[in-house]
């Protein structure tokens, strides 16, 4: 008997694309614009789950994505067998071009780990039409989902302060890829170890685990079990508690702790994962401390968030270490961020660039045309606006803006202010020339920005107010062309 193997690892990654891209591929081939250049813009249009801000991630996985070649022999192989009423989808010469196509675009992105606000671009990606279309879904997918999590991971430690966060959610995350990704960006956003072995493992992500329920329903006794637990492991353990009656659980686990002592061990923790965690935590301390474990931590599980988090710090719970799990690795409330990738400037080579622009009678849907960069603004080592330009357009040395929250008019010293550009060259003609730091170094460089911004809790629940403006001939021109797309088509 024929057995059926299993998902075996691509060669290529190049069709982790819609169909339609494929198909407007070739038509732009058939007429004969494949080598015309365009420029597209990924980015957000609203910040996730009611906030005001984002964490970037994501970018090693794009990087990653196109050091890998396009189209091999197999997805070749693969379109060529696509058809549909008995036609073909692809015609030969077509695919015969999509087998000898090499990446050759340049890429502007926001690194790993930076603050970023909403209609910012965060990557610029430059090159002939069809190879520009073709990232569209790959770029929005290894973008959008990385940047959530990591949003989502950076509020839940901003409730947390300065208590540590284990990240739990491997066995409720999206498949074994999102689990992966979630992994990597929870501890981009801050998290600090993760239970997930195989991101600990290919990340270098400290690892960190206590026991289940089922670990104490398999022995007789719980006492049994706590003992049996502590013997079989080299580090000092923690003892999830409540699998029976909580405060027994805790006195049997001091207990144990005792025993450990003696054999020059400590108690590391015990963990909580259900009741009322303010009223329960406030009492294991309590018995802990009576019985001279100082210094064992308390862990809380339990359908954790940032809000519930922040709810039971302000009541008294005296928990030191968060175990969030369901709601970091699926980003309640938000199943997606809201990322989109638009054209927004064509040439042929040599030639000027004509300025595109989608409209919408949604104002927030109309794209924004040009070569896109965003300048942040500091005053006094602290980040106070960012400003969306033309790269293609000299910058007055008076830079003028327009906020787009509210339309007011406002003028910065360009000359005097310090600033910086956000968006760093990846790629140049598909050759890469940024080298990524390694997790740890993006995880720090992520929590220094998010204390440059003064981040704190109270922002989870009044979304943090930044400047995010528009320099003003690029407002005019978005102006103008919206008034005459209008008209004219």
């Amino acid at each position: 008997m024929k057995v059926k193997q299993g998902n075996k690892k691509p060669s290529s990654f190049s069709l982790l694309i819609d169909f339609y891209q494929l198909t407007m591929a070739q038509g732009y081939w058939q007429a004969g614009l494949e080598n015309k250049e365009a420029i597209f813009h990924l980015f957000f249009r609203n910040a996730p789950f009611k906030g005001g801000f984002a964490l970037s991630a994501g970018l090693q996985n794009v990087i990653d994505y196109l050091n890998y070649p396009p189209f091999d022999k197999s997805d070749i192989r693969y379109l060529a067998s696509l058809k549909k009423e008995g036609k073909y989808y692809f015609c030969p010469k077509f695919l015969h071009y999509l087998s000898e196509l090499k990446w050759s675009l340049t890429i502007e992105a926001v690194v790993e780990g930076r603050v970023v606000f909403a209609h910012e671009p965060l990557m610029r990606v430059q090159g002939p039409l069809i190879q520009c279309q073709l990232l569209e879904s790959a770029l929005l997918n290894l973008t959008n989902f990385s940047t959530l999590i990591a949003t989502k991971a950076a509020r839940i430690c901003l409730a947390a302060k300065e208590a540590p966060v284990l990240e739990f959610g491997l066995r409720r995350a999206p498949g074994r890829d999102g689990a992966l990704t979630a992994s990597r960006s929870a501890y981009i956003g801050g998290c600090a170890f993760t239970s997930n072995l195989m991101a600990a493992k290919q990340l270098g992500i400290p690892v960190s685990g206590t026991h289940s329920h089922s670990w104490v329903m398999a022995f007789e006794e719980e006492i049994t079990a706590f003992q049996a637990f502590a013997s079989s492991s080299s580090s000092s353990p923690i003892f999830l508690v409540d699998t029976y009656q909580t405060m027994n659980g805790v006195k049997k686990a001091i207990q144990v702790g005792k025993w450990l002592k003696k054999q020059g061990k400590e108690l590391a923790g015990i963990r909580l994962d259900s009741g009322d965690l303010v009223a329960l935590s406030q009492s294991c301390r309590q018995l802990l401390d009576e019985a001279g474990f100082l210094q064992t931590k308390i862990v809380a599980s339990n359908d954790l968030d940032e809000y519930e988090i922040y709810h039971l710090k302000a009541k008294g719970a005296k928990i030191d270490v968060w175990a969030v799990g369901t709601n970091l690795v699926t980003a309640k409330d938000d199943a997606a961020l809201n990322g989109v990738y638009k054209l927004s400037a064509l040439r042929n080579l040599g030639e000027p660039w004509r300025y595109t622009i989608k409209l919408s009678e949604q104002i927030a849907k109309t794209s924004t045309p040009g070569l896109l960069q965003v300048k942040r603004f500091y005053k006094n080592g602290q980040p106070f606006a960012d400003c969306i330009y033309d790269e293609a357009k000299q910058l007055p040395a008076q830079l003028n803006y327009i906020d787009l929250s509210n339309g007011s008019s406002s003028v910065i010293d360009k000359v005097n202010q310090p600033s910086e550009e956000l968006l760093t060259s990846i790629f140049k003609q598909g050759e890469q020339v940024y080298e990524s730091p390694d997790l740890k170094k993006i995880k720090e460089s992520a929590q220094k920005e998010l204390a440059l911004f003064r981040l704190e809790a109270a922002h989870l629940f009044e979304p943090f107010q930044y400047t995010i403006g528009m320099e003003r001939s690029l407002f005019n021109e978005k102006q103008r062309m919206i008034e005459h797309t209008k008209n004219f088509q």
